[in-house]
């Protein structure tokens, strides 16, 4: 994980192989929630531990990496402070409260409109113009999200979980356009793991907070969770959402978005619901259908137009916010 930390030395095609890695275990985590859901546990208590668990892994790391340099942290406290709570507990919380209120597949598809505002934010604030072979892969790539999502069959809105929906939408958007900033250039830049690891604690303390206020209920259990193929004592997925699902997934994440720029990264995320189907069939036995078979392959298919389309553009069209990083793909 050393290479992740130091972002300006990731080429974009190493990144691409970060933001898989990133989408698929963020794609993990619904699977493992649900069974702990299942089990008795609600959305929050597990999205705070596995929060919780995902800093106490990160901050050692991260302390390791700032190198005593506490005045970066102090430089950087309002990008550390709107990560965490934005893009880390806002988008989550966003989330639960939009699938209390509605049907999953509509709030998911909702959220993951979010490579839309990137590409809106990059055009308006930095005069990056998407391509025509940029639109036509977000074309493909929803369209492929409908048919994952298997939204054609009819579903229930309600006003008050699209509202909720958008705002997951804005929090997922946010994620991707701040974890470009901050790049670690020197003295002066923030690592990705210090990013993370400090999101995770503001998110986690946000979201710990809101549920002893009762914004949000706060229910554990210790019985154990059942999978599809076998039964495991409750600390194992919890175990694995703050590892896997939280610290891996959010530091390869930021040094995916580092290496390809905001507008690509968000595109290439897509594939956090195509993973996200495979691991509910492997341990939830959710078998997904030709139809979200199709829309995976759709999915994918964007994910390429919008590649060829950035690589038309240049490999000089990082976001400007990320200093150094032109140099590193020249």
């Amino acid at each position: 994980m050393a290479t992740v930390t130091h972002d300006r030395t990731i080429s974009p095609a190493t990144g691409l192989l970060w933001a898989v890695a990133s989408a698929s275990s963020f794609g993990l985590s619904g699977s493992l929630a649900r069974g702990l859901m299942d089990a008795g546990w609600s959305s929050a208590a597990a999205v705070v531990v596995r929060l919780l668990v995902g800093a106490v892994v990160l901050v050692p790391l991260a302390l390791r990496h700032l190198r005593g340099r506490w005045s970066v942290l102090r430089r950087n406290a309002g990008l550390i402070t709107a990560y965490g709570l934005v893009a880390v507990a806002g988008c989550q919380l966003a989330y639960f409260n939009a699938v209390a209120h509605m049907q999953v597949g509509v709030a998911l598809l909702i959220e993951y409109t979010a490579p839309v505002p990137v590409v809106l934010w990059m055009w308006l604030r930095h005069g990056q113009r998407p391509g025509r072979l940029t639109v036509l892969g977000a074309v493909i790539g929803v369209a492929g999200l409908v048919l994952v999502l298997d939204l054609l069959s009819g579903v229930q809105v309600s006003a008050v979980g699209i509202l909720w929906a958008l705002g997951a939408m804005a929090g997922a958007a946010t994620y991707f356009v701040l974890s470009s900033n901050g790049a670690d250039d020197g003295d002066d830049g923030l690592p990705g793991t210090v990013l993370a690891a400090a999101g995770l604690v503001v998110g986690s303390i946000v979201l710990l907070v809101a549920g002893l206020l009762g914004v949000v209920p706060l229910a554990v259990s210790t019985a154990p969770v059942e999978f599809a193929a076998a039964t495991v004592p409750f600390w194992l997925p919890l175990l694995a959402l703050g590892v896997v699902t939280a610290a891996i997934a959010y530091v390869t994440g930021i040094a995916a978005i580092r290496a390809l720029g905001s507008r690509l990264a968000s595109f290439v995320a897509l594939l956090e619901v195509v993973a996200a189907i495979v691991f509910a069939w492997v341990l939830l036995d959710e078998l997904p259908g030709w139809v979200q078979v199709v829309g995976g392959a759709l999915i994918l298919l964007g994910i390429s137009v919008v590649k060829l389309g950035e690589g038309r553009r240049g490999d000089a069209a990082p976001d400007p916010a990320v200093p150094g990083r032109a140099a590193a793909q020249a």
